[in-house]
């Protein structure tokens, strides 16, 4: 699990025994970051289990499948026992709320399509419990995270991790630079899941075979819509359904039941071709739907940009690089021309569909693993 290839160092990189070398653990109680804190215990480090209690305990325990839960806790917690290091359950549950749930929720009604984990990494973890690990005077935190931290001629570099199909990037493009001088993600170059697993069984962890989480934490089987009717009483009105000529082709019990490139479920008969949700009228409390064609989209303006590369982001006109506008899909060419200091307009080279606001705009070397950083996609003027 060498992070560094420099013999003086030790795997987390630096210059010291392991015996000496503090390491948070940030435990999700899932697998990943289990075999993350028992191996890290084995070479023998200093470590310190953290978990998040993010949402209600009692609700939690009944919620399987989500990572932060009360089993998911239970489970963390018997890890650190097995393996000899102290563990600690944190209350974030305010926290959480303030920065990731509420937003959410906002983000919905205004007719966006939101990204909590990436807020949850950005506000919550990477911020918040990295601050509780430096007050814990630990040299650095490690994640379960599926992601590689490599040293360039410029200082650490974030790159996808080995295993493209369980990469993180997408999730993690808002990563600092100083807190990516922190973070560890000891699984990144770890060829699939099936050596996590065989590591996990290999400490002989209880959660080997525990599946892997599905849902957002806080959203049981992806039921968007009713987590935010429970979180904005009375928030989603009904509308009209209506064609891109203008047309009313139905009704609906809110925008939030609906999203950019939807094509089921509209409710909408007497078609001659499909139609999709192309457009999301919050002010007018219309979906409008169109062909598929409609959906094709060029120019994306993106802003908060975390840039993560080596010159300035403005020391250039264009730069140059691969988008990826959607966690599923594979980065495309595109040209990313800085408008501001953390904005620009992305111009994607082969048009996407159901690119929507609210989601990221990562960015990644065009010849290789590095990852640019990224923003997000807004609606633009």
């Amino acid at each position: 699990m060498a992070l560094d290839a420099d013999p003086k160092l030790n795997s987390l990189g630096f210059a010291k025994p392991p015996s000496e070398t503090r390491v948070v653990v940030a435990m999700s109680g899932g697998v990943d970051s289990s075999v993350v804190a028992a191996r890290l215990a084995d070479e023998g480090y200093d470590v310190v289990g953290v978990t998040l209690q993010l949402y209600d305990h009692g609700a939690a325990l009944a919620k399987k499948g989500a990572c932060c839960a009360g089993i998911d806790i239970h489970d963390a917690r018997r890890v650190a026992e097995e393996k000899g290091f102290p563990h600690y359950v944190l209350d974030y549950e305010n926290i959480f709320q303030d920065a990731v749930i509420d937003e959410f929720a906002d983000s919905y009604l205004a007719g966006a399509t939101p990204v909590p984990c990436i807020r949850c990494n950005e506000r919550v973890k990477f911020k918040d419990l990295l601050e509780t690990a430096r007050d814990l005077e630990a040299d650095c935190m490690a994640t379960g995270h599926y992601i590689q931290r490599k040293i360039g001629a410029n200082g650490p570099e974030l790159h996808s991790a080995a295993d493209p199909r369980r990469d993180q990037s997408y999730f993690l493009f808002s990563t600092t630079r100083e807190q990516l001088e922190y973070l560890r993600f000891p699984l990144g170059h770890l060829p699939n899941k099936d050596a996590t697993r065989a590591l996990a069984a290999e400490y002989g962890l209880a959660v080997a075979d525990k599946p892997d989480s599905q849902d957002i934490c806080f959203v049981p089987n992806g039921d968007y819509a009713s987590v935010i009717e429970k979180l904005r009483p009375g928030a989603a009105e009904p509308g009209e359904i209506v064609d891109h000529l203008g047309n009313v082709r139905g009704t609906h019990d809110g925008v939030i039941h609906y999203t950019i490139g939807q094509r089921r479920g509209l409710g909408i008969g007497g078609l001659t071709e499909p139609l999709y949700v192309v457009k999301l009228d919050v002010d007018a409390k219309q979906v409008v739907v169109g062909p598929k064609n409609m959906l094709a989209t060029r120019q994306i303006p993106v802003r908060e940009i975390n840039w993560l590369g080596d010159d300035p982001f403005n020391s250039r006109r264009e730069w140059h690089l691969s988008v990826k506008v959607r966690s599923t899909r594979p980065p495309r060419e595109a040209i990313v021309r800085p408008t501001g200091p953390d904005t620009a307009m992305v111009e994607l080279l082969t048009p996407e569909e159901g690119v929507s606001p609210g989601q990221a705009c990562v960015f990644y070397e065009s010849e290789g693993s590095r990852i640019f950083g990224g923003g997000w996609i807004w609606k633009g003027a």
